[in-house]
């Protein structure tokens, strides 16, 4: 625990890409900061659920799996030497635009002149099947929410649960070295984008995976949590055991802002609304930004999330400087500054 309140201009609540962006940019304005995140590494979702997972619109890269993004950024922000508290969750917020205290569940104090909530969608964890013994296989690790090495699944039979892109995606990617995949949704359409789709189809074709349509989970069947077969059932009740070693339920997220609910902040359905010029939300000197922020127009798209971070960068320079005028200057031209 780092003895004495931590004292920085701006603390950033979260450590995911958003969040790590946002630092570079304050950064780039010799602004401090502090990252703060509940997690024990940084990364949010890209490191803990897909580190391995392909990501397709970062712009200037055709194709980067969520790992290498979050090494990307991590050395971008490298040369402003940021401090992160991992492992600790900001339990209470107190002060006012310009003099904020943020108190941690690990018992750090941290004193900031801004704050950016970059928390993606809060705590988050996976929407579990109602399977009984479903407990067991997951202690196993037979039943899996997040695909973090793709090398573990090599030779095994999957049953992939979940009509949307993350089983999508998964399915197409373990289809290259499983010994067999089953995908499996409760409806016969699925929603991905056409070109994913279309290569559903084409690994159908090849044998490389069986869709399992309309049928939904119905019970798990082995032995000290050695899965052998995964029990799908259909509208009407009639049964199928499919022989399997892994199960992959992609049933999305279930959200929670935590104590961020209770710091006075306005909010909708798990989001913050903010204004969209500054990202700045309800309560003056806080910012919001990716997933969790809400505005018109808003697009959930980690590119989007890093555009906010620099507004919300240059929206808060004059809290910090109020005497000083921001001559905005491109980094091509200035380079990166010192850290201070």
């Amino acid at each position: 625990m780092i003895q004495g309140p931590i004292q920085t201009d701006v603390a950033i609540v979260g450590a995911g890409p958003t969040a790590l962006f946002a630092a570079f940019e304050c950064g780039m304005l010799k602004l401090s900061c502090v990252l703060i995140d509940a997690l024990d590494e940084i990364g949010g979702q890209c490191a803990a659920l897909y580190p391995e997972k392909p990501i397709y619109d970062i712009p200037a890269h055709p194709s980067i799996e969520g790992g290498a993004l979050i090494a990307a950024l991590e050395a971008q922000i490298a040369p402003f030497d940021v401090p992160r508290l991992l492992g600790q969750r900001v339990e209470a917020l107190s002060g006012h635009r310009g003099a904020f205290t943020l108190k941690t569940s690990a018992g750090e104090t941290v004193q900031a002149k801004a704050i950016i909530i970059a928390a993606g969608a809060g705590a988050f964890g996976p929407n579990r099947p109602p399977l009984h013994g479903l407990e067991e296989y997951e202690r196993s690790g037979a039943v899996q929410y997040y695909v973090r090495r793709r090398a573990d699944f090599e030779g095994k039979r999957i049953v992939v649960a979940g009509g949307g892109d993350s089983a999508l995606d998964w399915a197409l990617s373990l289809s290259e070295l499983a010994d067999k995949i089953y995908l499996l949704h409760r409806r016969a359409r699925f929603r991905g984008a056409p070109e994913t789709l279309a290569r559903i189809e084409e690994q159908v074709v090849a044998g490389r995976i069986e869709k399992i349509v309309p049928y939904q989970l119905h019970a798990l069947h082995g032995v000290d949590g050695r899965l052998e077969s995964v029990e799908v059932a259909d509208l009407d009740g009639n049964a199928r055991h499919l022989e399997a070693d892994t199960l992959l339920p992609f049933y999305g997220l279930s959200t929670d802002l935590g104590p961020i609910a209770n710091w006075n902040i306005d909010t909708i359905r798990s989001t913050i609304p903010v204004t969209p010029s500054t990202l700045e939300t309800s309560l003056a000197g806080v910012f919001a930004i990716g997933d969790i922020a809400a505005y018109p127009g808003k697009l959930k798209l980690i590119l989007q999330g890093f555009s906010e971070g620099a507004m919300a960068a240059h929206a808060i320079h004059p809290i910090v400087h109020p005497d000083t005028a921001l001559h905005f200057e491109y980094s091509t031209s200035k380079g990166v500054p010192a850290a201070s």
